[in-house]
C-alpha cells in the first residue's frame, strides 16, 4: 500500500511544479529506472507474511536520513502504512534530524498505532469504542467479559493485517498465534456487527462522512487494496444528524490523540444505532481513491490540491 501511494503521489507532486525523487526505506534513494520499476507494481493480493517482512528488514538500509540521501529534502513526504513507518519510529529519526515530514509526529505516531493505548484515550475523551483485553486470555475469560464473537489482532499493525474473526473457544489460541506473528502484543476486542463508515480530518476539520461496504464481515486487506473489493461511498447515505455526531466523535478521537494536519477515524455503526471507533490512522492510504482522498474531493479538495496542502502545512509546522 505505500508503494501504491508513493505512485500517485509522487506525478501528482510533480505536476504542481515540486522536484520530487523517491526513496525506498529498504534500499534507499531510487534511480529513476529504480523507481519507475518498484512505482508501477500492484498491490499483492495477499498481506506480506512474516518472512517476507524479516527479509525486508535484514536488507534495509540503516534508518537514519543520511543513509536514506534526504538530507537535501525541504520536505518528506511520508507515504508509509504501518509497521515502523506509521508508528512514530521513523518520525522520531526525522525530529533528530531537523526534518520537516508530513503526518503526526512522533508520539501522537506511536499512540494511534498501539490500539491499547489508543482505545484508552478515547474513552477519556468520551469516544465510544468496543471492549477489548489484552492477551494472555483464556477462553473462559473471553466469553465472561466480552462474549464471542470477538476480533483478534496484533495491537501495533495496520491494513488488517493478522487479523482474525473468532466465533467459538476452540479458534481463539490459533488466531492469538496469528496475531503474534506480526506483533508482540495482542489485543482481543468484541465483534461489532453492522455498518463501517470512516471519517477524514483534514487541518483540523472533519471532511464529509464515507461508508465502506465489504463483501465480508470486515473490511479486510483484499477489501481494501483488490478491485473489485468493497464499495466506498462518499458522502455516506444516513441522516445528518448521524454525520454531525460521527464528525464529532472523529474530531475528538484526533484530538486526543494529538495527530497533525489529516489523519482518519474509522467506525462501527451496530444494529441499535452506537457508533463504536475501532481505529485512528496517522497516516491513511494517499492514492487518489483512498479513502481521504475520496472525502476531501466530496469537500471541494482536488487530489493535487490536498496534496499541495499537506506539505504547505508540515512547512509552516516546521
Amino acid at each position: 500500500m505505500s508503494i501504491a501511494s508513493a505512485a500517485q503521489i509522487i506525478p501528482a507532486l510533480r505536476a504542481l511544479g515540486h522536484d520530487v525523487f523517491a526513496v525506498d526505506t529498504a534500499s534507499g534513494r531510487l534511480p529513476p529506472a529504480d523507481e519507475q520499476r518498484l512505482l508501477t507494481r500492484g498491490v499483492a493480493p495477499e498481506p506480506p507474511s512474516t518472512a517476507a517482512i524479516e527479509r525486508v528488514r535484514g536488507r534495509a538500509v540503516a534508518f537514519a536520513p543520511g543513509a536514506l540521501d534526504i538530507r537535501s529534502a525541504d520536505i518528506v513526504f511520508l507515504a508509509l502504512h504501518g509497521g515502523a513507518g506509521e508508528d512514530g519510529r521513523f518520525q522520531a529519526v526525522l525530529d533528530l534530524a531537523g526534518l520537516p515530514y508530513t503526518g503526526s509526529n512522533h508520539i501522537a505516531s506511536a499512540a494511534a498505532m498501539d490500539k491499547d493505548i489508543s482505545k484508552r484515550l478515547f474513552r477519556s475523551a468520551n469516544v465510544p469504542t468496543a471492549d477489548w483485553m489484552m492477551a494472555p486470555v483464556s477462553p473462559a475469560d473471553v466469553e465472561r467479559v466480552l462474549g464471542w464473537p470477538v476480533v483478534v489482532k496484533p495491537s501495533k499493525q495496520g491494513s488488517t493485517v493478522g487479523l482474525t474473526v473468532v466465533r467459538q473457544a476452540s479458534d481463539l489460541g490459533g488466531a492469538i498465534r496469528v496475531a503474534q506473528g506480526f506483533d508482540d502484543e495482542v489485543m482481543v476486542e468484541k465483534f461489532i456487527a453492522g455498518r463501517e463508515f470512516t471519517v477524514g480530518i483534514l487541518e483540523n476539520k472533519a471532511l464529509p462522512v464515507g461508508e465502506i461496504i465489504a463483501p465480508g464481515e470486515v473490511f479486510d486487506y483484499q477489501s481494501k487494496y483488490q478491485v473489485g473489493g468493497a464499495r466506498e461511498i462518499f458522502p455516506a447515505d444516513i441522516p445528518s444528524p448521524e454525520s454531525v455526531l460521527l464528525q464529532e466523535y472523529a474530531l475528538r478521537a484526533h484530538r486526543v490523540l494529538k495527530l497533525g494536519a489529516y489523519s482518519r477515524i474509522d467506525f462501527r455503526r451496530d444494529a441499535d444505532g452506537g457508533f463504536w471507533c475501532l481505529e485512528a490512522n496517522s497516516l491513511p492510504g494517499m492514492t487518489a481513491t483512498s479513502l481521504l482522498p475520496q472525502a476531501a474531493k466530496v469537500a471541494g479538495i482536488g487530489f493535487p490540491d490536498l496534496l499541495d496542502r499537506i506539505c504547505k502545512g508540515a512547512i509552516r509546522r516546521a
